[in-house]
């Protein structure tokens, strides 16, 4: 298979489930972003839950490579830091910005395994970055318990993993707003996020402001997993280039993922978020994968941690029959 850039520019939306049967696997142990210690094992225990081979029986040739090694914060962030470990976070971002680059140019489906969520300010940008080379803009689906759209003015703790999605869509520091070296990189008539049950004012504010759409829990709760995800799904593929996924595990309820560090009850069961990822994979369309937040230092048994797994592999076409 020749590399994405040597393609036609529709090949780029058909990597799942067409010919594209190569993917690129990328850990991104960061921590720093988040609150509570734990998450920059979540890529090993996804490995201890023998990722690479279950992948590899649904036919795909895969391509570890491994964890970044990423710069360490050498000083401890104050409490009153709007931005904590900024500096650092944004340059872990560029290179994953990168790592994603190097992947889609090689005709590879990147698989992303975070560490916290504010990763996905890179991972993001460098797939953007593909699709902005072709003309060709991308679509997201966001699966979170959280909006993930506060910035340093707006933020009541200072972690960055609660500002990925709002850096994505142009607003906040301009250390994550322009990895990649340009901003905006989503349009939010082509996103879609799902699972919110908790967000704050000025998050709530702009989501108005933008238009964007959510799909809360009680939206959930009232139309069904499956009329949701057929809208979220639909609204994504409205962008040219196809679209992302990211998904963190706060999205699922406790009870099913506790190994997360910012948990709120009443999230998606463990069928409903095979149902949105079985359908996505079904729709077509997406062009990277991500799940992040997977918390070892509080998970049981690894339990959130193979649910992790097997959310990929159902988003990677592996069904019932």
């Amino acid at each position: 298979m020749s590399a994405l850039s040597d393609q036609p520019k529709s090949s780029i939306i058909n990597l799942l489930p067409g010919e594209g049967r190569r993917v690129s696997i990328i850990g991104v142990p960061l921590s720093f972003g988040a609150g509570t210690a734990g998450v920059d094992l979540g890529p090993a225990a996804m490995r201890v839950a023998r990722l690479n081979q279950r992948l590899a029986s649904l036919g795909y040739e895969v391509r570890d490579l491994g964890d970044m090694r990423l710069e360490r914060p050498q000083t401890i962030a104050a409490a009153q830091d709007k931005a904590k470990y900024l500096h650092e976070i944004s340059i872990a971002c560029e290179e994953l910005a990168t790592e994603v680059q190097r992947a889609m140019r090689a005709g590879e489906f990147p698989v992303i395994l975070g560490g916290d969520h504010s990763i996905a300010a890179g991972s993001v940008a460098g797939a953007a970055s593909i699709l902005r080379e072709r003309g060709q803009q991308i679509g997201m689906i966001w699966f979170d318990a959280h909006a993930d759209m506060n910035t340093p003015e707006t933020t009541m703790s200072g972690n960055v993993h609660g500002m990925p999605l709002a850096a994505l869509l142009g607003y906040g520091a301009p250390e994550l707003t322009h990895i990649a070296g340009f901003a905006p990189k989503l349009d939010p008539r082509y996103c879609a996020h799902l699972g919110a049950r908790d967000l704050d004012p000025a998050e709530r504010e702009l989501i108005r402001k933008l238009g964007m759409r959510f799909f809360t829990m009680r939206e959930i709760d009232e139309r069904g997993m499956s009329a949701c995800i057929d809208e979220a799904i639909a609204i994504a593929k409205q962008a040219p280039g196809g679209y992302y996924v990211t998904l963190d595990v706060d999205a699922l309820d406790p009870g099913d993922a506790p190994g997360s560090g910012t948990v709120v009850r009443g999230g998606l069961t463990y069928r409903e978020s095979h149902l949105a990822l079985e359908k996505i994979a079904e729709a077509g369309g997406m062009i990277a994968f991500e799940v992040v937040e997977i918390n070892t230092a509080l998970d049981v048994n690894n339990r959130t941690a193979e649910l992790g797994v097997e959310l990929i592999l159902s988003a990677m076409g592996k069904t019932i029959l």
